[in-house]
């Protein structure tokens, strides 16, 4: 099965390791199309764009991590958590549109 998705959203994780949340949205949702706020992770969290744009407010985010955590999330988006050279290497920021494929693995039984 292979889907098509749009970058919603960008998250550093919580804890403080070298991860990147990242979250899509179905183009054919609903409810992708209706208005959304500004910061869709609450007005207390802070999202970002781009790698440098986590790097430089990641001291930031991480002093207001109470607030992050209860400033909406992912809610029930698709989501992946992404290592940090993972991130930087596909490039991805919000808005990009991206096809996910999604295969059934066959065992051979040994």
């Amino acid at each position: 099965m292979k889907k098509e998705f749009i970058l919603s959203k960008i998250e550093a994780a919580h804890d403080g390791s070298p991860y990147v949340y990242v979250g899509f949205v179905d183009p054919n949702d609903s409810k992708s199309g209706e208005a959304r706020q500004q910061n869709p992770f609450g007005t207390k969290a802070m999202a970002f764009t781009s790698p440098e744009d986590l790097m430089k407010n990641l001291p930031k985010a991480m002093g207001n991590i109470t607030g992050m955590m209860g400033g909406g999330g992912f809610g029930d988006s698709l989501t992946f958590n992404l290592s940090m050279r993972e991130y930087e290497e596909m490039g991805l920021k919000v808005g990009d549109r991206v096809s996910i494929e999604i295969k059934k693995k066959q065992d051979s039984g040994i």
